[in-house]
């Protein structure tokens, strides 16, 4: 599995490597640990931002802001405009994701959910990563791009294992005859209740928060770790550049994901056999 390294710039002192430490040791002594991560997690998998230099809209321009109207008005367009994309932002998105890989961040986060202590991981990402190393408790708040979702009953398919006949869209649920779209979410689209239910449970039960790639300022991801702080949680930020979140986290480690979340993965498993001496 090919994965993205640290900057080179980065050196990882020992005062940046205690906080881990004493990240980890907060990690490994919670009894319910929540992860949120964001696109900046990604980048270090080669995915530049959407906003931004080198964002993709940036480049190509943004996608409609009325998309998820746009569906709703008349689907079997929206599918013909999808099996036929026009806007370069589009074609290039998906070229981007195909050949993105997991970097060691994506990993560590799935080898905490092994060792027991990374209880749900909630990610406002659409390139299907986190699935790709591992996760399993995975709540991927904005959809997954490889993805399709009935609009009806919720159920999602894989693309690739999903007939769409052309000549006669849009497709239909085979489990409800409801209509099927991207699991993406659009501008303008509701987060799928059933994703946001899970989210909702599992923040309300975290004594304990690794937020790792995001600004924490789009809502209501953004609402998260401000909820496990309210509920006397620890919120751990894992973040290159300070953000709105830095202020009130409990901690937090500046520093790219990648090699930030290994090092938290490293102490947490320790801290953890340590306790069980």
């Amino acid at each position: 599995m090919g994965q993205a390294r640290a900057p080179d710039d980065f050196f990882l002192t020992d005062a940046l490597d205690a906080e881990i430490a004493r990240a980890g040791r907060a990690v490994a002594q919670a009894d319910h640990v929540v992860g949120l991560t964001g696109a900046g997690l990604s980048v270090e998998s080669g995915i530049p931002p959407f906003r931004g230099p080198g964002g993709l809209w940036t480049r190509y321009g943004e996608p409609p802001m009325d998309g998820y109207q746009r569906f709703l008005r008349d689907p079997a367009q929206a599918w013909r405009d999808r099996l036929n994309p026009k806007a370069p932002w589009a074609k290039a998105l998906g070229e981007t994701l195909a050949a993105a890989k997991p970097n060691s961040g994506h990993c560590a986060l799935a080898g905490l959910e092994r060792i027991g202590h990374c209880d749900a991981l909630i990610t406002q990402n659409i390139d299907d990563l986190h699935g790709q190393a591992g996760q399993q408790n995975l709540l991927e708040i904005h959809g997954n791009h490889f993805l399709l979702r009935c609009t009806e009953c919720m159920t999602r398919f894989r693309q690739n294992e999903f007939q769409i006949d052309p000549d006669d869209l849009p497709p239909r649920c085979p489990e409800c005859d409801g209509i099927v779209k991207g699991d993406t979410v659009h501008f303008g689209e509701p987060i799928p209740p059933d994703v946001l239910k899970r989210c909702y449970d599992e923040v309300g039960r975290a004594d304990c928060m690794i937020v790792a790639g995001t600004s924490a300022t789009v809502y209501p991801a953004a609402e998260f770790p401000l909820q496990v702080l309210r509920n006397g949680g620890v919120v751990i930020e894992v973040n290159p550049e300070a953000s709105e979140l830095t202020p009130v986290a409990s901690i937090s480690l500046r520093g790219p994901g990648g090699a930030v979340l290994e090092r938290l993965m490293h102490h947490t498993q320790r801290a953890s056999q340590e306790a069980g001496a």
